[in-house]
């Protein structure tokens, strides 16, 4: 079920002017390590980065400050020009000792989601080392929750102690940030990516945005508690298929109509509307380890179901829809089985 439904009159107006617009959307990428040594599953090696920080530079793609480049997306602010947002979650070592370093070569913001129970243990970054590059020309420091816990409700946990437990992680972190730091940015990114609609409230209530691991573009009809990034890790940043990542938009469908993805039957079914813009047989959806699936389509509404059920604790439906200038609209539904163990 849906937790917000924007009012028609927006919806409408934010669609009927989608097929003239030639706005660029906000495409985020998502880091752990950038290291040749650390596990390749959240790794990024030094020379992908390298050469992705290249294609960037080749593309002309300016890259932004990730909060104000993504007010400006959700506000429909954004013009022609392709801008990217970089982030790193954890706050690992080799952020510090090999990705800043390129990134500062080339002049680039970027942003550091920080799990504070972690800084200063092995392999990650120091509170010394934070403080540093907080006062570098556009650098952020961000929230990434006190543990790095699986924050939806747990199946045995009441909602009140869901609720302390997950408040405590949120604004725990944020203080020592505020103390450690001095910084107080209103931007949260999900451990593992995962979420449901509970902790967008909390996300919300904050007034916060909060940033997802499912791919796709930041655009005017996404969702500011729910907002996609390209994992960027080995398996899924190679540079055969960067870009037309880097110049990806958002499918143009309400965000805050998508359900929870907290899954209740295994496959789960998606369903969205899409405007008239946008040609149901021209979508390609797949789903993860599945491949391609099959759409059902009933006038502007579409569903997709993945044929087999799923093993894993995370899984995406993926779709994509070709746009006229070459690129690809883009659409990625998380899903979360709470059955399957946390990792």
């Amino acid at each position: 079920m849906a937790k917000r439904i924007t009012t028609l009159s927006f919806l409408m107006a934010s669609l009927a002017g989608f097929a003239l617009s030639a706005q660029a959307d906000l495409v985020v990428l998502q880091y752990h390590h950038v290291s040749d040594s650390t596990p390749p599953s959240t790794s990024t090696s030094v020379s992908l980065f390298e050469g992705q920080l290249e294609m960037i530079d080749e593309l002309g793609i300016d890259v932004v400050p990730l909060e104000s480049a993504t007010r400006d997306a959700l506000a429909g602010k954004l013009d022609s020009r392709e801008q990217v947002a970089i982030t790193f979650d954890d706050a690992y070592e080799s952020v510090y000792s090999t990705a800043i370093p390129e990134l500062e070569k080339r002049g680039y913001p970027y942003t550091i989601f920080v799990n504070t129970d972690a800084i200063g243990s092995h392999g990650y970054m120091t509170w010394d080392q934070l403080e540093e590059v907080r006062d570098r020309t556009g650098v952020t420091i961000a929230n990434h929750s006190e543990d790095h816990g699986h924050m939806a409700k747990r199946p045995d946990e009441s909602r009140s102690e869901w609720a302390q437990r997950v408040e405590s992680s949120l604004d725990t972190a944020q203080e020592i940030l505020v103390d450690r730091l001095g910084i107080d940015v209103p931007m949260f990114a999900y451990p593992y990516g995962e979420f449901d609609e509970a902790l967008e409230q909390k996300i919300e209530e904050r007034g916060w945005l909060g940033y997802g691991q499912q791919s796709g573009a930041i655009g005017a009809n996404s969702d500011a508690t729910r907002l996609p990034r390209f994992p960027m890790a080995n398996a899924y940043g190679q540079l055969n298929s960067l870009e037309h990542k880097l110049r990806s938009k958002a499918l143009p469908v309400d965000a805050s109509t998508l359900p929870d993805g907290v899954i209740s039957e295994n496959p789960p079914t998606l369903s969205f509307t899409v405007p008239d813009a946008i040609s149901p047989d021209r979508l390609t959806c797949f789903a993860s380890g599945q491949g391609r699936v099959d759409l059902k389509v009933s006038g502007d509404e579409v569903s997709v179901r993945a044929p087999d059920s799923f093993s894993s604790r995370r899984f995406r439906y993926n779709c994509t829809h070709p746009a006229p200038d070459g690129s690809f609209y883009w659409l990625s539904q998380q899903w979360l089985d709470l059955s399957r163990p946390e990792d």
